[in-house]
Parts: structure tokens; sequence; C-alpha cells
């Protein structure tokens, strides 16, 4: 109780003193890459930070603004369905990217919209969902582009289906009864789609992308549900949604969107396998679980510019060219989390005897694929292709693990570089590419040894296989944090934006690379248990508060004013979990800017005043607490974030954030 009170008296203090940051947005386009992984980081520190830190989610409601306290509201409610609500404007509505029916699973059933109907269908009845209540108008994507316009490119259809009543209270404390309504887009989605995209297959921008379905995925079918009364209940075996009585997924409408997220996932996972290996010469490279970079490198370059054809009357990918045929870390690293997680998710190996049943479930051939007995084994010398969940997500983790070491780590100076190409590798390391590839490797590590992943990414487990590949990516954690700490880390406590090899520091010490840091050390030391990684993260923690926390703006800048992206959100919600859940005082640990009740403060201030100010540029209607109501304004929760009809452009914008902004006090 006492940790509630103080949370809950900090984050008003910081709130009622008239703290908020001035954002002035200053590229509205949408960066798939750098979005998706903010949001994972939102949806990480969303309910599951809220809920360790003691919140009890049933009191949560998206109509009860603050409640039960300004952090557990932003956390648990605005954070983390801004996250989930993200992910379906791009993946829905979109229509940024190759459609589904044209993808290569619907191609191996026949190619046709009946189809992909008859899939639906069948993934719809596996988790109870009524196919009456399927969202019309859906443009799922196999995979999308690398950055879009968000702008609505027709006008959206706003009329009326049906409305209720609602007593709300709003973030500015306004309490009354209403009467809402349901607009058709809500239902159907046709009238979505964005403005244009750049066409260009990014590796970073489908990592993002996965990730964020992996996450979800996970968290919707990670348990089962009673078909009879939707109520949620641990699988207590992998046949139990077989007994007439229960349905694969945490409740019938989660488990459709985990359902469609998979299959999703499932689909850019064979285009990576099958369509875009590159040897340096062509695309459609061979694969396998046997891939060995010395006897030839195999991976996945940089840009792919896409040319659309249209087949099944929506888009289908026609030609591919690299137009940018190096290896770059982000990429990998940003592929690398998300393989590893869906690595996990699907895991069939017979030695991960702690597998949740629930997800055997779904991955025992049906709806979903099992995988061949030959990767069952744990053994990657006779493991084989595969079309299914695990199989793609065992070779391709594999080819993405080996090239980070074979292509982007320099033995001399033991650290991973930012590119390669031509069998050359650059000899500049980023920091924050350093500081993410070791949450990349710590995932991977957890993954290949059987330990939990995911919203348990924390958690020890029940089971250690400490696999050779678990055992490396270890050794590979160490080096790179080692490399960190010895030579980005200038003398007045701060990290450098990064190096040249052989060369000088970055004049730079970003925001962006201080949060990224801290994220990285933190994952380093949950990794390795190396107490010295939780101590050099506590310390630049400590030296980034000091000299980057402006008081009046309640967020980090270097200076009064910064630019934030994306980047710099992700990295900002990495590290303040980081701080909240691990680096936090402890025992007679007395740091002033590491109290609990200072950092919740401080995390709400930073995200009401940069996400809500200005960068998230609209809001869906439902789960964090917008409402069209009639005769009122488009920000009814007075949150500051408008409904996508009123937030710019001719038509309006989807519930994504801006790729640029200026904050300032």
């Amino acid at each position: 109780m006492r940790k509630t009170v103080l949370v809950h008296s900090m984050a008003c203090a910081l709130i009622s003193g008239g703290v908020h940051a001035a954002v002035k947005v200053t590229d509205k386009t949408f960066n798939t890459a750098a979005s998706m992984l903010a949001y994972t980081e939102f949806e990480l520190s969303g309910e599951p930070l809220a809920e360790t830190l003691g919140l009890d989610l049933d009191v949560l409601d998206a109509n009860r603004a603050d409640e039960p306290t300004p952090f557990d509201f932003t956390a648990g409610i605005e954070s983390y369905e801004y996250s989930e609500e993200a992910m379906y404007a791009l993946n829905y509505q979109s229509a940024m990217g190759p459609h589904l029916v044209n993808g290569p699973q619907n191609i191996a059933r026949g190619g046709t919209l009946a189809d992909l109907g008859k899939r639906v269908l069948i993934m719809a009845e596996a988790v109870g969902f009524p196919a009456d209540e399927i969202p019309q108008g859906m443009y799922p994507l196999s995979f999308p582009y690398a950055s879009a316009n968000p702008a609505f490119a027709q006008a959206v259809n706003t009329a009326p289906v049906n409305g209720d009543q609602l007593t709300i209270k709003t973030a500015k404390g306004t309490e009354k009864t209403v009467k809402t309504q349901v607009p058709a887009y809500f239902r159907d989605y046709s009238t979505l789609r964005w403005s244009g995209s750049d066409n260009l297959l990014v590796p970073a921008a489908v990592g993002g992308i996965l990730l964020k379905e992996v996450m979800w995925s996970q968290d919707f079918l990670g348990g089962m549900h009673v078909a009879e009364t939707d109520e949620e209940v641990e699988a207590a075996s992998a046949t139990m949604d077989q007994d007439g009585k229960h349905k694969l997924g945490v409740s019938a409408a989660d488990g459709f969107n985990g359902m469609m997220l998979t299959e999703q996932s499932i689909d850019k996972l064979a285009i990576m396998q099958n369509q875009l290996g590159f040897d340096g010469k062509q695309l459609g490279a061979k694969i396998t679980p046997q891939y060995d970079p010395a006897k030839g490198v195999v991976y996945f370059p940089h840009q792919v510019k896409v040319t659309e054809t249209r087949n099944n009357e929506v888009g289908a990918i026609g030609k591919l060219e690299v137009v940018d045929g190096s290896a770059q870390l982000r990429d990998t690293w940003m592929l690398l989390w998300p393989l590893a997680e869906f690595y996990a998710f699907s895991d069939q190996r017979t030695a991960n005897t702690n597998q949740n049943p629930a997800f055997h479930a779904v991955f025992d051939g049906a709806p979903f694929a099992a995988a061949p007995a030959a990767n069952q084994a744990n053994d990657l010398a006779n493991a084989v292709v595969g079309s299914d969940a695990f199989s793609l997500a065992l070779n391709l983790s594999n080819l993405t693990v080996k090239n980070l070491a074979a292509l982007h780590f320099e033995p001399k100076s033991g650290t991973l570089v930012d590119s390669w190409q031509a069998g050359k590798q650059g000899q500049h390391v980023t920091t924050f590419d350093a500081a993410y590839v070791l949450v990349a490797l710590q995932i991977f590590q957890r993954a290949q040894d059987a330990l939990p992943v995911g919203y348990a990414a924390g958690d020890n487990g029940e089971l250690n296989l400490k696999t050779k590949q678990g055992q490396q990516a270890l050794d590979l954690i160490r080096k790179q944090a080692d490399f960190i700490l010895a030579n980005l880390k200038g003398q007045n406590g701060l990290v450098h934006d990064g190096l040249t090899l052989g060369g000088q520091r970055d004049a730079g010490q970003s925001v962006d690379a201080q949060f990224a840091a801290i994220r990285g050390l933190t994952a380093a030391f949950l990794a390795t248990a190396d107490a010295k990684y939780r101590t050099a993260a506590r310390e630049l923690f400590i030296a980034t508060d000091k000299s980057y926390f402006n008081a009046n703006a309640g967020t980090w800048l270097a200076g009064k004013q910064g630019e934030y992206t994306p980047w710099t959100q992700a990295a900002i919600s990495g590290a303040l979990r980081s701080a909240m859940l691990n680096l936090r005082n402890e025992g007679a640990e007395q740091a002033p800017e590491l109290e609990l009740a200072k950092l919740s403060g401080q995390y709400v201030s930073w995200f009401r005043g940069t996400v809500n100010g200005g960068m998230q540029m609209a809001e869906w209607i439902g789960d964090s607490g917008e409402n069209v109501i009639e005769g009122a304004g488009s920000d009814t929760d007075e949150d500051g974030v408008p409904q996508v009809t009123a937030a710019g452009g001719q038509h309006g914008t989807a519930m994504v954030m801006a790729t640029q902004a200026v904050v300032s006090e």
C-alpha cells in the first residue's frame, strides 16, 4: 500500500506543477522499424510493468483517467493500448505492403480470396470467435514497407452504427455521463487506407512488425478459455482445446487476433527464407540450418525495392531489386530479437519440457502446422528446411546470429560494427545498436536455453538447456557490454554516440544513446548475473538524469530543446522500465535518482508530455479511453491526442507515432 501511495503522490506532484514539454512535430512520416520498436517497449512498459509493481489490472478502466493512479493509468492503459492499436493500424488497415491473400501460405492453398476466407474461418473457429464479428475491409499484410504516409487516402466512413451510455472521467478530471456513438470505420476498415509508402523492404522494418506480432501473439495465445463463458483458464494440457469445452486463446477476441498475427508472422518468415537470402549477387540464395558463413555468406540486404503487381484486386510482390546490398547491424538485431521470441513461442523441441501447453496446442498441426521430427531434436546438424512456424524460426534465427558474429564482430576490438559489404567490415560503432544488440542476444540466449521470454523475460524459469548457441550468445554479450564500458563512456559519466575503430569517439552524447545503453547494460546484467553491469547501468542512469532531466519539460533534453524520434521513445521507455524493475534502490542503496516514486513520476511526465503531447498523432476509440460522443469534440478524454478523423491531413491520420519532433521546455 505504501508503494502505491508514494507513486501516486509523486506523479500527481509532477502533473499538478504544470510540467509539460512543448512538442513540435517536424515529420509526420511513419517509420516502421523505429515506431514498432517503440511500441514494443511501450507494451512491455504497459500492463506487464504496472502489474509487476503491484497493480491489480482488473481495477483499470479506460474511461476513468488517472485511476487508481496517474502512473497506473499511463502505463496500464495508454502505453499498452497505443502499442496494440498502432500494430492494427499498420497490419490490418494501412495497405502499405503485399496482401496476405497473395502470400506464400495462401498461394500453397490455391491463391484465391476464397482460400484465404476459408483459412480465416478455420482460425476463428479454433478460438471460438464469431465469423460475423470479424472486421470488414481488413487488409492483412505479409510484410510492411519501411516508411509510409499515415494520412488517410480518402474520406473515412464515420456514419454512426450504434451507441451506448457511459460515465467517464477525463484526463482533466471532468466527470460526466455521455452518449457515445460507434462509427462505421470501427467495424469496417475499408476507408482507413494510408496515402502511400516507399515500397522498400528493409529487414529492420520487417523485424519491427514481427516483434510486435509475436509479443502480442504470446500474450493472446498464452492460455485458453471456456468456450461458453469466454473465461480465461490456464492450459492444463496441449489437447485441452479438443475437449469440446475449451478454445485456444485467452479469450475469443484476443485469440482471433493472435491467430491473424501468427499467420502474418509465418508469411513474412517464409518470404525471407525463400526470396530474400542474398549472396552478394542475387536474391533467393538457399538458407539451411547447416548454414556456415565461412563457406559462403548469405544475408538479408539493407534495402530491397518492391515493385507491386495486382492480384485478387490487391497488392502482390512483383519484382524484387536490391538497392542497398550492405548488411547493417540495426537490421540484424532488429530481426534477431523477434526471431528469438518466435522460436520460443513455437518451440517444439522435445528437450523443452517447460513449454506452455497452450503454445503446443497452437502448433500441433491445427490450426498451425507442427514441426517435422528432425527439427524437434535440438540438433542443427540434422535439422531440415521447413515451412512451419518453428522450422522457419529455427532456420532464420540461426542464420541471423551466425551473421552477427561473422559479419559484424571485429575480434581485435571486441565489438560489433555497424556495417558489412562485399567482404569488408565498416569501422564505425553506434552506441544505440551496440547496446540494443545486447537485448536481442539476451532474448536469443533465453529462447535457445528454454528460459521464459516475452513478458516473462526477467524470470529464471525451471529449465536451462545451456545450449552451445546460448553459451556463445552469453560470451558475445559480455564482450560487447565490456566494450561499451571501456570505450564509449566519457569522463562525464555519459556515453558517446559512437566511435570509429582506431580513431576518435563521436562528439555527441545524445539522450538516445544514454537510455539505449542503460537498457542494454541491464539486459547484460540479467543475462550474465554479473553485478558490474547493473552498477554501470545505475551509474549511467544517475549521470543521465543529473545532466539531462529538464524539470520544466518533465523529460530529458540535452539543452533546452532536443530532437525526439521513435528511437528516442523506445530507449526512454525501455530504460525507465529497467530502472523501475532492476536498477532501483535496494538495501543500502540511496540514490535519489533511482527511487521508485521518482521514477514513476518521471514516467508520467515524460509520457504525457512527449507522447500524448504530440508524437502520438492519433488515438483509436475504445480501449484507450477515447469515445465518439454526440455534440463533443475530437479529444473526448481530454488527454491531448485526437481521434483519427481529426488528426491532420485531408481526411485524418492513423493512430501511429510521428517520425520526428522537436521537444522543448
